[in-house]
């Protein structure tokens, strides 16, 4: 009995899809719940039994009372998790330095005596957008605005930032960092 050549090519197909498309992902999903809980779930941020935010995408402050994180270059809101994308402008693009500009003015008019070097990450966007961390300096940069706004002192708002200044994974993989909606969700415990 002679079969038609198409007829194993299909079944293969078929067979593959299931095992590659929803076998794979749905055991791997269950592994990372197993293994990883929090992290597979979002990473979610709770106050109150009441989801906050997550981790691993930021938000917008704009009250100076908060830390503000990087400039977001999503649309049509800042932080929008469908829309992470950079904002694909050059160095030599003169949107690129007029955004800078405006970022730059925007810290300054929010803290007039503040003469530091602005940071770098508080006037350019992340690669993706949605940066939830910022350097310490950024945060150092921002301690009198936020220590002024909140009646506290700069030493109580630098110290917040201290305890949640994280190092170089493993001591060497990337940069040191601050997570800005735990700090500010701290701020908010320390009134």
């Amino acid at each position: 009995m002679h079969t038609h050549p198409l007829r194993p090519a299909v079944s293969l197909l078929i067979a593959f899809t299931l095992l590659t498309g929803v076998g794979y992902p749905l055991a791997i999903t269950g592994i990372a719940r197993i293994a990883f809980p929090s992290q597979a779930a979002g990473s979610l941020l709770r106050v109150n039994g009441k989801v906050v935010g997550s981790r691993l995408i930021g938000q917008s402050f704009a009250d100076p009372k908060y830390f503000w994180g990087r400039p977001s270059a999503t649309a049509p809101q800042p932080y929008n998790p469908i829309a992470s994308t950079g904002s694909n402008l050059g160095p030599l693009n003169p949107a690129l330095l007029d955004q800078v500009r405006a970022s730059a003015k925007s810290l300054r008019d929010a803290d007039p005596g503040n003469t530091q070097p602005i940071p770098v990450d508080l006037v350019s966007a992340s690669a993706s957008g949605l940066d939830p961390e910022i350097s310490p300096a950024a945060a150092l940069f921002q301690v009198s605005r936020v220590a002024r706004a909140r009646g506290l002192s700069v030493a109580q708002v630098e110290a917040l930032v201290r305890a949640h200044e994280r190092g170089s994974l493993l001591g060497f993989i990337g940069e040191p960092r601050v997570n800005v909606l735990e700090l500010n969700l701290a701020l908010e415990r320390a009134r």
